[in-house]
């Protein structure tokens, strides 16, 4: 079972990678590596607070970017449904013109995340106002915007999978 996660969960990623997290979880370490890479928590827990936490790295990194509208945690994004974060364009017609809100939506899940995971889901985001695919210049503005963006995105699908393997285990005692 945990193959099929890690094919799920790290797909794409080079075999000698996927076997290092292979052997982590049959040693039952990988919750030890993730939990001493990130032990911070975060205290960003309102949809307020998000939203200045968004705002804050837009400014930094994306002044001529349109200004964000709306920017909150949602409940509904769940990881099951393979969708930690959404960035829409709401038109709208206002009298004579076409009026475009910029919305950011965060799953849930990241309240609870390591603030590095929370800085990466964010920075993907707020990329996707000026680079609406995921090619090099997308990824290249990540990096930008976080040196560290490929690293945090591994871990957190490494995290994802540890957690979605603890859910499994849970499920088969019951």
């Amino acid at each position: 079972m945990s193959n099929l996660l890690i094919q799920q969960f790290l797909p794409g990623y080079p075999a000698h990678l996927q076997a290092q997290v292979s052997q982590m979880l049959a040693q039952d370490t990988l919750g030890t590596y993730i939990q001493q890479r990130y032990p911070q928590p975060h205290a960003i827990q309102s949809d307020k607070a998000l939203y200045d936490f968004c705002s804050d790295l837009k400014q930094r990194y994306l002044k001529n970017a349109p200004l964000l509208d709306k920017v909150h945690f949602d409940n509904r994004m769940t990881v099951e449904k393979q969708t930690l974060g959404l960035n829409t364009a709401i038109s709208r017609v206002q009298g004579g013109k076409l009026k475009a809100k910029k919305e950011i939506r965060i799953s849930a899940f990241f309240k609870t995340a390591p603030q590095a995971f929370l800085q990466m889901i964010v920075v993907h985001e707020l990329a996707h106002l000026k680079e609406r695919n995921h090619d090099k210049a997308f990824y290249q503005l990540c990096l930008h915007m976080e040196p560290n963006y490929m690293q945090y995105e591994f871990d957190c699908r490494v995290y994802l999978l540890w957690l979605a393997i603890g859910k499994a285990k849970s499920e088969s005692v019951r």
